[in-house]
């Protein structure tokens, strides 16, 4: 077997998104062969312009077109095979102009979005797909959370013959995961650093958002370390949303590389067994898939038969 035939699909909300949640792990699975594609659901229209370096006539003009530049840029670096576009306009904030807009993805009908994301995995025949939890209380943008509103659906819908008959033939994902740029434990690293270097952290009101006793769902941690470098240049491809000084940036490399080189996952459906015991973490997203996708692609042995 070859890695090309395992295949991941993410789906992300805006430009920027498939940057800064699971470059590395994505970059990683990439460059050992698996095919790694990428939708990406709004256009980013109703983003602000981060980076004053950025703050261009062009991106004030015509903020979606400089946007989708930066997406290509990334998407190069980090090592998708395909991009494909949901066509919705950025939903902005809640009570803004953007969001507002018939034509934004938090406003269309829930059951084109899902259709249209069902035709996509139907063509690409993904192994495994990566998308958003429920609970987005940190950040509640709406396009957020419509991106988990259609991906559950769809990775139960893809595989159903009788649901969206006219959009492909029928296949079912493997294994599903919910990713997050930041879990509680990446927070926690962060904010220590910060402390250590006699710092203000800028991390202190994002942990006193998580409630007393609040328990991590963390299931996978992929090893990243030797993709650090592709997620920081993943994310400066995106001029606009992301500038060279940003907090993102100040732990040096070296230091997340010893104490927090994962990229961190919850694993929400799978109709695989992994085979990772209790307890522990799984370290590989295609675990429990490998062996049955070897299986299904082996030569007959000599002297079997083949079914007809």
């Amino acid at each position: 077997m070859t890695e090309a035939q395992l295949r991941l699909l993410a789906v992300h909300a805006h430009p920027d998104d498939e940057a800064s949640k699971g470059a590395g792990l994505v970059a990683k699975y990439s460059a050992d062969g698996v095919r790694c594609v990428l939708v990406t659901c709004t256009g980013g229209e109703a983003g602000d312009i981060l980076n004053p370096a950025a703050d261009t006539d062009e991106a004030r003009t015509n903020l979606a077109a400089v946007r989708r530049r930066e997406l290509d840029e990334a998407i190069g670096i980090i090592g998708y095979a395909q991009l494909h576009l949901l066509g919705y306009h950025d939903s902005g904030m809640p009570d803004t102009d953007h969001n507002a807009r018939p034509d934004n993805f938090a406003n269309a009908p829930l059951d084109e979005a899902i259709g249209r994301l069902v035709e996509i995995i139907r063509a690409e025949r993904p192994h495994v797909i990566l998308t958003y939890p429920e609970d987005q209380a940190r950040y509640p943008h709406p396009d957020h959370v419509r991106v988990h509103d259609i991906s559950i659906p769809a990775f139960e819908a893809a595989g159903d013959p009788e649901q969206y008959p006219d959009l492909g033939e029928p296949w079912q994902p493997l294994k599903l995961y919910y990713q997050g740029a930041f879990t509680k434990a990446r927070l926690e690293f962060l904010h220590a650093w910060f402390d250590e270097q006699r710092i203000e952290s800028p991390f202190a009101d994002w942990l006193a958002m998580f409630p007393e006793g609040w328990e991590d769902p963390t299931t996978t941690r992929i090893d990243v370390r030797d993709y650090l470098d592709t997620r920081r240049r993943a994310l400066l491809a995106h001029a606009t949303q992301v500038a060279p000084d940003s907090i993102f940036f100040k732990v040096p490399e070296e230091v997340v590389r010893e104490r927090m080189p994962w990229d961190e996952l919850v694993l929400a459906r799978s109709l695989v067994d992994t085979g990772v015991p209790d307890g522990e973490f799984e370290d590989d997203v295609f675990a429990g898939i490998r062996g049955a996708v070897m299986e299904a692609v082996a030569p007959p042995k000599a002297g079997s038969k083949t079914a007809r």
